[in-house]
C-alpha cells in the first residue's frame, strides 16, 4: 500500500511548479515523464488511444538503454520479461558460414552486456506504473492532440478527449508522438529524407526455430537462398523479418506461396509454420532539422525514423528522452533556455551520422545477398570479430554506446 503521506507531499511538489505537457504515452514519452518525477517536476501525458496498444513495434533492447531502465527502477523487472541475447550473429543459413559479435566484450563499460530481445508493449505499462507512483504524472488516455501554438512564454496544446475540444497551456512541451507527430507538424518542421522504395515482411510465429536450425542465436541476420533478412527470440515466438525480391510487389511478399518460401529457407522441410501475425510495413530514413521550436521539443520518432536492422529507432527515442529531460530540468529550475539547444546540437548528429546511417548499412548489407557476395560480406565481418579491437569498437558503435559517448562530447 502506498504511503499517503508520501502522496500528498508529491501533491505538494505538483502544485509549486507547473507541470509539463508530454504527447504520447509511448517509451519515449513515458521515460520523459518518470525521469522528471524522479528529479521532483510535475507532466502531464496526452495520449491519443484509450489504452496501450499490444502490437508489433521494436523488440531490441541495447545494453545502455537497459541502463537507463535500471537507473529509472524498471529494469529488473523488464529484464526477466525478455529473452537475453549475449550474442548476435550475422549467418548464412545455406552453408553455415557465419560471424559473430559479443556483447560479453561491453562488459565494465555497461551494467547490462547482452541484448535484450522483448516487445515494446511490455515496458509501456512498467513505466506508467512507476510513473504515477511517484504522483508527479498524470496519463490522460483517449486524449488526442490536434495542434500546438505559443508565445514567448507558454505553449497550448489543444486536444480532442470524451467528444469535447480541450486546451492545456504549460511552459514548456515535449512532442514525443511518433512519425506522424501533429506537434512536429503544428511547429512547422517536417521529416527530412526519403521513404524506401520496398515494403518489408513481419512474420510471429510459435514454430520451435531452435530446434529446426543449428546454432541459431537470439539474434540473428540471415540469408538463405530464398531471402534475406533476420530472426530474433522473443518470448514463446519468433519474429521473422525479409526483404523483396527486386521489383516484388507487397502482395506477392505477402502471399502464403512467398511466406512458406522464406520460412522453409530458414528450416527446409517444415513450412508452412503457425502463424501470429503476417504483416508488411515502409522504412523510411528521415530526421527533422531541429528539435527544438521556442518551448516545444521533440524526441524519438517525432524527430527521427530510420530502418529497423540494427534495432536503433526506439533506444535513440529514449537516449533522446533522457537527454532532454536532464536539460529541461535544469531550465526548469532557472538554467537558461538556451540549454535545450545543447538538446539538439548533442543528439541530432547522433540520429543522422549513427542511428539513420548505420541502419541504412545495415539494411543495404543484408539486401546484397547475391551467394558470391555473401561470402565476402560475412569473411570481412569474421575478420572484425577475430580482432579484439576492432570486435570492441564494432560492438560499441552497434549498441550505440559510441552515440552517447559522442554526444555527451558535444557542447
Amino acid at each position: 500500500m502506498r504511503d499517503p503521506n508520501a502522496r500528498e507531499s508529491n501533491t505538494q511538489v505538483m502544485s509549486e511548479r507547473e507541470p509539463t505537457i508530454i504527447v504520447g504515452a509511448g517509451p519515449v514519452g513515458l521515460v520523459s515523464a518518470l525521469r522528471l518525477a524522479r528529479m521532483g517536476l510535475p507532466s502531464i501525458v496526452l495520449e491519443a488511444a484509450d489504452t496501450f496498444p499490444i502490437d508489433l513495434r521494436a523488440s531490441t533492447f541495447h545494453p545502455p538503454t537497459l541502463d537507463m531502465l535500471d537507473d529509472l527502477g524498471v529494469g529488473e523487472t523488464f529484464v526477466a520479461m525478455g529473452e537475453k541475447a549475449p550474442f548476435w550473429q550475422v549467418l548464412d543459413v545455406d552453408t553455415g558460414h557465419r560471424a559473430v559479435f559479443d556483447v560479453g566484450v561491453l562488459a565494465g563499460e555497461v551494467r547490462h552486456p547482452f541484448r535484450l530481445q522483448c516487445e515494446q508493449y511490455k515496458l509501456t505499462p512498467l513505466l506508467h506504473e512507476a510513473a504515477r507512483a511517484t504522483g508527479l504524472v498524470d496519463v490522460r488516455f483517449g486524449a488526442r492532440a490536434t495542434g500546438v501554438r505559443q508565445d514567448a512564454d507558454r505553449v497550448t496544446v489543444t486536444f480532442e478527449q470524451a467528444g469535447a475540444t480541450r486546451e492545456l497551456s504549460a511552459p514548456w512541451l515535449i512532442g514525443a508522438d511518433g512519425a506522424h507527430s501533429v506537434v512536429r507538424r503544428s511547429i512547422g518542421l517536417s521529416l527530412e529524407g526519403e521513404t524506401y522504395p520496398s515494403v518489408t515482411v513481419l512474420i510471429t510465429t510459435p514454430f520451435p526455430l531452435e530446434r529446426h536450425l543449428r546454432d541459431v542465436a537470439a539474434a540473428n541476420y540471415i540469408y538463405t537462398s530464398a531471402r534475406s533478412g533476420s530472426i530474433f527470440k522473443l518470448p514463446g515466438e519468433w519474429r521473422v523479418t525479409y526483404y523483396p525480391h527486386e521489383g516484388e510487389s507487397e502482395d506477392s511478399m505477402l502471399s502464403d506461396a512467398s511466406v512458406n518460401e522464406c520460412l522453409n529457407a530458414i528450416a527446409p522441410g517444415t513450412a508452412p509454420w503457425p502463424l501470429t501475425e503476417v504483416r508488411a510495413y515502409r522504412i523510411h530514413k528521415r530526421i527533422a532539422p531541429d528539435y527544438r521550436v521556442g518551448r516545444v521539443t521533440l524526441a524519438g520518432d517525432a524527430a527521427h525514423l530510420n530502418a529497423p536492422t540494427g534495432g536503433m529507432g526506439m533506444n535513440g527515442g529514449i537516449h533522446d528522452a533522457v537527454n532532454l529531460t536532464d536539460k529541461l530540468s535544469r531550465v526548469i529550475r532557472g538554467d537558461s533556455p538556451d540549454l535545450i539547444d545543447l538538446y539538439t546540437r548533442q543528439r541530432r548528429p547522433v540520429a543522422k551520422n549513427d542511428m539513420l546511417a548505420q541502419s541504412d548499412g545495415n539494411r543495404k548489407r543484408m539486401e546484397d545477398r547475391a551467394p558470391a557476395r555473401r561470402r565476402e560480406i560475412i569473411d570481412g565481418l569474421r575478420a572484425i570479430a577475430a580482432d579484439p579491437v576492432r570486435h570492441k569498437a564494432w560492438v560499441a558503435k552497434a549498441s550505440m554506446l559510441d552515440g552517447l559517448r559522442a554526444g555527451a562530447a558535444t557542447t
